[in-house]
Order: structure tokens, then sequence, then C-alpha cells
């Protein structure tokens, strides 16, 4: 429990830094009282009950597949953090450890005794019935272990505990990309005692029916793709065009959330009823994205924004801001860049796995900018021997290094919109067949929105 306190306002700021949003809806939701059993999808390993973690104020006790465990100091930091461990037969078959049948039931009636204990505390506990993380936005068939669980703890107190099962859905815009965006989406807790005539009757009949009922509000809470051209066609779609189908003036990941499962009703209602329809938008897109890629160029560097007048200004009025603002960003870049490169560095090489990706740059992260900043503001206090120029050295550090990603982004946006200047004039046909492409596909995505909003959707 001391790992736990120690470290959850190291990894609050750790992941305020690693995503650029992490919005949460209906926030008084995880906020219950408890207990609580949160049943999630795991879309990103490690990342999925940190996000869980921070945002709820009573600790959360993690169920987790034994092999975490096998490791000495893996277990040491398991159990510290507050994890349980869940044999499966999967990983017993691929692991060191042996274990007969009726040993594995014997340790996880010992795992599940432990929750029961924890839910008597009032205790919140997190699993993910999916068993697995793959990072795609899928759910995968889930097993009945939660469900179990939460019905054992209920029947033995009689169904008197107040055991709710809060279905926690993770919606990630980009899981392995740093600075990207994450959308919690729980929705209405279940009450376990609801399901206490049925487990008299038939406990594993209620153990199915309410493991379908977390299914059911997980799948509302999700963007759910069912195939990989699926997913791609809606992601296409989200990242080059989502601000022009967003009609709010205040852009919430709430109204992406939305966008996304419009985006996924229509393609699949146009795929039923007019799959030639779907399939020209799909070749347009991809060739657009293709002569963008060619071009080195993204589709925000080629979008008007309001009269010719107002743009110039804006440019001139960025470009002051980036001259103004250089001797600051090279401050920020000179003392931030290495604990901020060896992060990537350290996980490209390290797996090769998507949904590993995110959580070594994090854990990588927090240990690369701890120890960057303690050894500089140590040499800064070594040379200097006054506490009042140390300690502003220290504060400067975060502050110029959010200061240069900020600005990273705003020169690599004008860099690309100048880029775009350039070769309308050295290429002017075919900047301008791209422009024609892109009003081809907004207008071809507006008349898509209106037919499908005509007809019902």
């Amino acid at each position: 429990m001391l790992f736990y306190t120690v470290m959850k306002p190291l990894v609050q700021v750790a992941l305020r830094v690693f995503f650029r949003r992490l919005e949460v809806r209906h926030r008084e939701r995880l906020h219950g009282a408890g207990p609580l059993l949160i049943a999630s999808n795991h879309p990103n390993t490690l990342m999925d009950p940190l996000v869980a973690a921070v945002n709820r104020r009573q600790p959360i006790a993690f169920l987790a597949k034994s092999t975490f465990f096998q490791n000495p100091i893996l277990r040491a930091i398991m159990e510290s953090g507050n994890s349980i461990p869940i044999y499966r037969r999967q990983d017993l078959e691929t692991g060191a450890e042996t274990l007969s049948p009726a040993q594995l039931e014997a340790q996880n009636e010992k795992a599940f005794g432990r929750c029961y204990d924890y839910f008597d505390r009032g205790g919140t506990i997190m699993i993910f019935p999916e068993g697995t993380s793959v990072s795609e936005r899928r759910l995968r068939p889930l097993k009945t272990g939660a469900a179990r669980i939460a019905l054992g703890a209920e029947a033995r107190r009689d169904f008197q505990l107040g055991l709710r099962i809060l279905p926690f859905g993770i919606n990630y815009f980009d899981p392995q990309r740093f600075r990207s965006d994450v959308f919690i989406n729980p929705a209405e807790p279940i009450r376990v005692a609801d399901y206490a005539e049925q487990y008299r009757q038939n406990p594993e009949a209620a153990a199915e029916a309410l493991t379908e009922e977390i299914r059911t509000r997980l799948e509302h809470r999700l963007i759910i793709t069912v195939s990989d051209e699926e997913d791609e066609l809606i992601t296409q779609v989200e990242r080059t065009f989502g601000q022009h189908l967003i009609q709010d003036d205040e852009e919430t990941l709430y109204d992406n959330f939305l966008l996304s499962r419009t985006l996924l009703k229509a393609s699949r209602y146009f795929a039923q009823h007019e799959p030639a329809r779907l399939a020209e938008l799909r070749q347009r897109l991809h060739a657009y994205l293709q002569q963008l890629d060619d071009m080195h160029l993204t589709d925000d560097a080629l979008a008007a924004r309001g009269p010719a007048s107002t743009r110039t200004r804006r440019a001139l009025v960025a470009s002051a801001r980036l001259l103004l603002g250089l001797p600051v960003y090279l401050y920020g870049l000179v003392n931030n860049y290495l604990p901020y490169i060896i992060p990537s560095w350290v996980a490209r090489r390290a797996t090769s796995e998507a949904e590993f990706v995110a959580p070594i740059m994090l854990t990588v992260g927090m240990l690369t900018f701890t120890g960057f900043y303690l050894g500089q503001t140590a040499l800064v206090h070594h040379f200097t021997q006054d506490w009042r120029w140390t300690l502003l050295y220290q504060l400067s550090l975060p502050l110029s290094g959010f200061y240069a990603l900020g600005y990273a982004g705003t020169l690599h946006e004008r860099l690309l919109r100048l880029r775009a200047l350039r070769l309308f004039g050295s290429q002017r046909p075919a900047m301008e067949g791209l422009l024609r492409q892109r009003a081809t596909l907004l207008r071809l995505l507006r008349e898509a929105r209106e037919t499908y909003l005509e007809r019902g959707g």
C-alpha cells in the first residue's frame, strides 16, 4: 500500500505529460463508494490500470495473471502495488510454474477469498474480463471470472454486501503515440444483488447473465470495429477530416467518440445498402492520403481557415511568436532532449508488440526525467553554490520542457504550411489537383452524412 501511495502522484504527473488529453465522462460513477468491482476492456496492457488508478480517489487492487509474480522483483512491485495473482491454465503451460488442476483451482479459490475480504472492507478491485491485452479497437469474448467473483462475494453476505460492478470503457485514439488522447467512458454500475434469485437457482446461469450484461454495457462505451479494413477507414476519416465533421465550437473527446460511433454505423449502413458508394470513398481517401504522403504534407497544411486577410494576420502573429520564443525553446530543448528521446528509443528496441510500447515509454520516461532532472540540478548547485539559482533552474526544467514540446508542434505545422505554399509555386497543377481531391472527399462525406441521417441514421 505504501508503494501505491507514493507512486500514485508520480504516475499522475507522468500520465499528464504522456497524454495530450485524458477526459473522463460521468466521473461521479468512478468516485462512488465501495465495494466496487471495475470491469474494463484491455487494449493497452499496463496503461489501462494506471489510467483507472489515477482517476479514483480510493486505492484499487488489480487482478493480474500469475506470470507477473514469478520474477522476485516484479512480484515485490506487483504486491506492493495492490495486485492479486490469478492462475490461468495457458500461462502455466508456457511458464516455469507447474500446477495440477486441483492446485490451480486451490490457488484461484485463495485469490477469490482475498477479493471477498477486500470487498468486505469496502475496497475496489479492477479486473479485465477479456483475459488478454491486444492493441485493437475490439472487445473480445469476456471470461466469467468477474461475474463469479462478484456473485461469490455477495453470496457470502447473503446478497447484503452492496457490491456494484462498474463497466469501464477505455478508448485510446492512438495508443502508441506520445501526446495522444484517451477517453474514459464508464457505464452505469450494475447492482450484483439484482442477480440474487437467479444465482440461488443456477449459479452458472447467473454468472453467464451477469457477464453478458457487463459486455452489453461495455459495448455502448467503446469504439468497436469488426475488421482491419473497417478500422483503417474510420481511423483515416477521423484523423484527416474529423475537425470538419464535428459541429461543436469546443471539440471534446466525447465529440470525437460520438463521431467515431456515427462513422462506424454509417459505414456499415453503406456497406449493406450502397457498397459502391463506400468503395469509391475508400478508394478516393486512400489516393488522397497517398499523395499527401508522397508530397510530405498533411491535410491540415492545406486547410484554409477564414478570409485571406485573417489568415495572413494569423500567420504573421504565429511567426512572431515563434521568433520571440526561439530562445526559450532552445533552452528547453537542450535541457530536456535526452530524457525525452531515450524512452521512445528504448521502447522501439525493447518490443515489437504495439500494446507494450506506451507502458515502456511511460516507465522509462519516469526514470529518465527523474534521473536527469536530479543530476542536472545537482550539477548546477555544484557550480553556483546558491540555493536560489538551483531552485530557479529546477523549476525551469519542466516548464521549459512543456514549452519546447508545444513550440515544436507549432513549428512543425508552420513549416508544413510553408512547404505547401512553396509547392503551389513550383508544382501548381499537382497542388490544385490535390485541393480538388480534398474538396471532392469533403463533399462525398457531407452527402453521405446527409443521406445516412435522412434514412434514419
